[in-house]
């Protein structure tokens, strides 16, 4: 097969699908890696080293794109404001494209897949089972922006991190709170208290007690039992009722006058985030506090926040932080190139004629296959498992 990596088009995006390391992954089983020319540059991933590691590096997107039978990418298709080209347009028909596809809002890539009959696998549909966890491209990033989050905060913070004591004085360590206990959430939770700072941790979900607690944390309950429908078989948040998110907000609030900084990590799969810091309660923090909203690409847990801006509230600063992986381009771009490699062996194995749809782990994370939109997620009635060509 021939498996292109196109180079990613949208604004601040420095990751790449595939790094000269894993090249090898896919030419051991006789796979062909087509690399647009420059993809990896803003990885600090030569041409060269690709082309060391055994791949082709070719001129254009829409030469690359022609020539693939699998893509590998990053970033969902996007319109290429420098040649008004839909990305998706650019993929042939019958190809088998493997990435991000944020399905749940970008419709218009859903809509050209089925037309065009391409086989869409989106990363966020992997379930979450234990064989799936080398192939968990949703949380290899989210564990990068939890660590990145923290890093952020403590650079815009005017105060240190850690308990100092010196000839001058004691400095005492700041005070974090972070929201939601998902993987950036523990992620977080652990870099804050590696710097020093005194962690706290809101989740509704009493199954996260023991993890946050052991990563040095205390686990901040709320006073009324939590909801018994908080989390869904798959691990993810449920999204709850406002008489809950109320309960949710006055448990937070009673915390908020002594911290420094909130790390905002809350989200429900697939849906918007849950308001959980409003106006009035940033104003319950002390002057120079700093919220970072990871939530921001799901309309963020705070209020203010807005995606990849600075706000300034009362002393209060607030970053949306959209898209922090792309910040860390080595790391982000080495762990997603073995998921989707991983992902990739998975669905297509060494030896295989063409791509079946029957295994459990493939069919949860197609969204689109022979014309039609298979997942149940994105509003198929009927699931019928079924096989197919990737010619």
């Amino acid at each position: 097969m021939k498996i292109g990596i196109p180079k990613e088009i949208q604004p601040g995006e420095t990751r790449v699908a595939l790094v000269p390391a894993h090249v090898n992954l896919l030419t051991k089983d006789q796979h062909t890696v087509l690399i647009e020319k420059g993809a990896g540059q803003a990885a600090l991933f030569s041409d060269a080293q690709y082309e060391q590691a055994g791949a082709t590096i070719v001129d254009s997107a829409a030469d690359l794109y022609a020539g693939a039978e699998v893509v590998f990418k990053v970033q969902p298709p996007f319109l290429n404001p420098t040649t008004g080209e839909h990305e998706a347009e650019l993929v042939r028909e019958g190809t088998s494209y493997i990435g991000f596809l944020d399905p749940f809002n970008r419709k218009d890539n859903i809509e050209i897949f089925t037309r065009k009959c391409i086989t869409g696998f989106a990363m966020e549909f992997i379930p979450r089972l234990t064989r799936t966890q080398n192939m968990d491209a949703l949380s290899s990033m989210a564990t990068l922006a939890g660590y990145k989050a923290v890093l952020v905060a403590a650079a815009r913070l005017g105060s240190i991190f850690p308990l100092l004591s010196s000839a001058a004085g004691t400095l005492y360590p700041a005070k974090v709170l972070v929201l939601g206990a998902g993987v950036s959430g523990l992620q977080a939770i652990a870099t804050a208290h590696r710097l020093g700072a005194l962690v706290e941790a809101f989740d509704p979900r009493p199954v996260v007690k023991e993890q946050v607690g052991s990563l040095g944390a205390l686990f901040i309950e709320m006073a009324l039992p939590a909801d018994p429908k908080i989390e869904t078989a798959s691990g993810y948040a449920n999204q709850q009722s406002e008489e809950f998110l109320a309960r949710e907000r006055e448990t937070i609030s009673a915390r908020l006058a002594k911290i420094d900084v909130v790390i905002c990590t809350a989200q429900v799969f697939g849906k918007a985030a849950p308001r959980l810091i409003t106006r009035e309660m940033l104003d319950l923090l002390k002057p120079g506090a700093v919220v970072i909203d990871l939530a921001i690409e799901q309309g963020g847990n705070c209020e203010l926040a807005e995606p990849g801006k600075w706000v300034e509230y009362h002393n209060v600063a607030i970053l949306g932080a959209a898209n922090l992986p792309a910040t860390l381009p080595v790391d982000a771009s080495t762990l997603y190139s073995r998921n989707l490699c991983n992902f990739f062996t998975h669905i297509f194995p060494a030896g295989a004629k063409g791509l079946t749809l029957s295994d459990e782990i493939t069919w949860a994370s197609c969204a689109t296959h022979a014309g039609r939109v298979v997942n149940p997620l994105l509003g198929q009635k009927e699931v019928k498992e079924g096989s197919g060509s990737n010619e």
